[in-house]
């Protein structure tokens, strides 16, 4: 196919800005007419998909909106109708499709997302903090100049800085950001392992349907879209949960668990994840990290579970393996293929070297944001089967190590061999590791789609 018209598609959704501070505000809209003000001046200063000729942009806007805000945006029945169910209804409603319950249930989540109704995004991600106060300030003139909406929280993320450079890990110390899916007409750099597995041992980009309303999927159909198809084209549908990592338990359960494991506390990390914590896959290097692969383009997300059916050198169960199980169920990886989507999280709280003393109490995770044409097939799929329940991988009602919403009883699983090296091991008593404080689902409208809402022209006939 052609390329896509990347003036027409937010920027937020083809591109990972990597730049290292952000701040999300999210806004009530109490009028139509002045909200639809609003959009029309944000929408000017939108950063739209375009190739980035003269290097980084200091800073980028991006915007996105509930189902209440479109509705608060005075957008016609007919076309609030036709949004899928799951938006329609929000995530807290999903609560229960999801394994939202317990520690992560709603009435556990920060006053914003708990107590009131969240109807705009709107994200700006800079260089440096100045830039990103100032460009915020900014904004929060505009909200109160046009009125008719109202700030009711934000939430600062961003890189943490560790020995005084920006780095790519999270609290638990994990090397992040490998492996985003590649999509037909999205121009990027692109790696072998991130498409999908080819008959030949190849990677190609997978449906753009996947990822943009308007276009086939890996099944030839047209993902369920607004209408009119104008309110759709090149949108997408975004995922965002605040996660509270608890790094204080964290670190003190693989501080114990190291102990008795064979391979020590770091090779016990790694197969939690399915990564060495500096980046290397388990399923290349099992027995240590390897600096090289992690820095060759060509191998660190090159590779397939195939031939580890049993998960002697990634267990079945681990993060990686878990959220994109590859090859590992067959058919060449198809089953898979539709399973896909696109992260745009970062950190968020201030980074606690591993020789200093930390605290769960305190403000730290990951602000998870994922991309997908439909939050059902994609994203509530991945969570429901793949993170909270464990069937599809062979491991029973076993859940996701980390991200798993434990009960007292579960356990994780690593399988081994007779070498004395890389015994199996069985790590029980999981706490919870990460919590949910809070999010929504939201949909990111193309630029045309932007200007039809501030214009107050959507128009299902």
């Amino acid at each position: 196919m052609s390329r896509l018209d990347t003036t027409d598609i937010q920027g937020f959704v083809l591109r990972g800005y990597a730049l290292p501070f952000a701040r999300y505000l999210f806004l009530n809209i109490d009028d139509a007419q002045r909200g639809r003000h609003l959009i029309g001046y944000v929408t000017k200063h939108v950063t739209t998909g375009e190739h980035w000729d003269a290097g980084k942009p200091d800073w980028t806007l991006n915007i996105a909106f509930t189902h209440p805000g479109l509705v608060h945006l005075g957008l016609p029945d007919t076309s609030l109708l036709t949004f899928p169910v799951e938006f329609f209804q929000g995530m807290k409603a999903r609560g229960e499709i999801l394994n939202d319950t317990g520690k992560n249930a709603p009435n556990n989540w920060d006053p914003m997302w708990r107590d009131g109704r969240i109807d705009l995004w709107l994200a700006v991600n800079s260089k440096t903090k100045e830039m990103l106060d100032g460009r915020c300030a900014d904004l929060e003139e505009l909200v109160s100049k046009t009125g008719g909406t109202k700030i009711a929280g934000t939430q600062d993320a961003g890189a943490l800085r560790i020995d005084g450079q920006w780095s790519t890990k999270e609290h638990f110390g994990y090397t992040d950001g490998f492996g985003n899916p590649d999509y037909l007409g999205v121009e990027r750099d692109t790696q072998p392992g991130q498409g999908k597995l080819m008959p030949d041992g190849t990677w190609a980009p997978l449906a753009t349907g996947e990822l943009l309303l308007g276009y086939a999927d890996e099944a030839g159909e047209l993902p369920v879209a607004p209408v009119p198809h104008l309110l759709a084209n090149n949108g997408t549908f975004m995922v965002y949960r605040k996660l509270h990592e608890n790094v204080a338990t964290f670190r003190r359960y693989l501080e114990e668990k190291g102990q008795l494991y064979k391979g020590g506390k770091e090779k016990l990390a790694s197969k939690f994840i399915g990564r060495w914590r500096d980046g290397t896959p388990v399923e290349l290097s099992p027995n240590a990290p390897d600096t090289q692969i992690v820095k060759d383009k060509q191998k660190n997300v090159n590779f397939t579970f195939g031939n580890d059916l049993n998960g002697t050198r990634c267990p079945i169960g681990a993060h990686v393996r878990r959220t994109n199980p590859r090859d590992a169920f067959g058919f060449n990886g198809r089953l898979v293929n539709r399973r896909r989507i696109t992260r745009r999280g970062l950190p968020y709280g201030s980074y606690v070297p591993e020789d200093q003393l930390v605290r769960d109490e305190d403000e730290r995770g990951i602000i998870f944001m994922a991309l997908n044409a439909s939050l059902f097939r994609q994203f509530e799929f991945v969570q429901q089967q793949w993170v909270e329940y464990g069937n599809d991988a062979r491991t029973g009602n076993d859940k996701d190590i980390l991200l798993g919403n434990h009960e007292e009883r579960d356990k994780y699983t690593i399988q081994g061999t007779a070498d004395w090296n890389n015994p199996p091991f069985v790590c029980g008593g999981l706490p919870h590791f990460v919590e949910l404080r809070g999010g929504d689902y939201f949909f990111l409208p193309s630029m045309t789609a932007l200007r039809m809402i501030a214009a107050g022209t959507v128009d299902p006939r």
